[in-house]
């Protein structure tokens, strides 16, 4: 990292006097993927968002495979302040991560004859769940309000798996879709 330290002890440090709930997401993310501790040959990468009153840390898992990159895990730390259903809001987490990641590997609009050839979700490719990771989502009550679901998980999904690629191959994503620079096992 350019800043020389952790990436997630940098988000850290710069969010833990400012906003404690965002702290703890961070936190509980690092605890999660028990951050310190990577195995050999994967790469792991690190994002934080405040999206609609909600901290979200996510932290995304690549590996090598002779099929090409895998994404092989996702952790997610969120603080919705009161959690009204765990279950939904764990849902909802998880569908906003694959959202992001399918738009990270594969968001891509072509156009043929002055036409979008994407016309609609069918034309849209996006993770299976063959290529889909694991996922782990912890949901905390620090939040002195209560913060949106639907979307918060997907901004740091992104830059979380482009940190982790980076962390991986040495090779920073310098544009999108990441399949243009990537070879993915999907």
């Amino acid at each position: 990292m350019a800043a020389g330290a952790d990436p997630l002890a940098f988000r850290l440090d710069m969010v833990s006097q400012a906003h404690p709930a965002s702290a703890r997401v961070l936190e509980s993310v690092a605890r999660m993927s028990d951050w310190r501790n990577r195995p050999d040959g994967v790469g792991r990468g690190v994002a934080f968002t405040w999206s609609f009153g909600t901290p979200v840390a996510e932290v995304v898992e690549v590996a090598d495979s002779d099929a090409g990159i895998r994404i092989t895990r996702a952790w997610i730390a969120c603080d919705v302040g009161i959690a009204l259903n765990p279950r939904n809001i764990r849902a909802q987490m998880q569908s906003a991560l694959i959202y992001g990641l399918s738009a990270a590997v594969h968001g891509e609009i072509t156009f043929d004859g002055g036409e979008v050839e994407q016309f609609n979700f069918p034309d849209y490719d996006a993770l299976r769940i063959g290529s889909a990771p694991e996922v782990e989502v912890e949901v905390l009550e620090n939040n002195t309000r209560m913060g949106g679901v639907g979307e918060p998980g997907t901004p740091p999904s992104m830059a979380a798996l482009a940190n982790a690629l980076f962390d991986l191959t040495g090779v920073r994503a310098r544009e999108l879709p990441l399949t243009s620079r990537f070879d993915f096992a999907l």
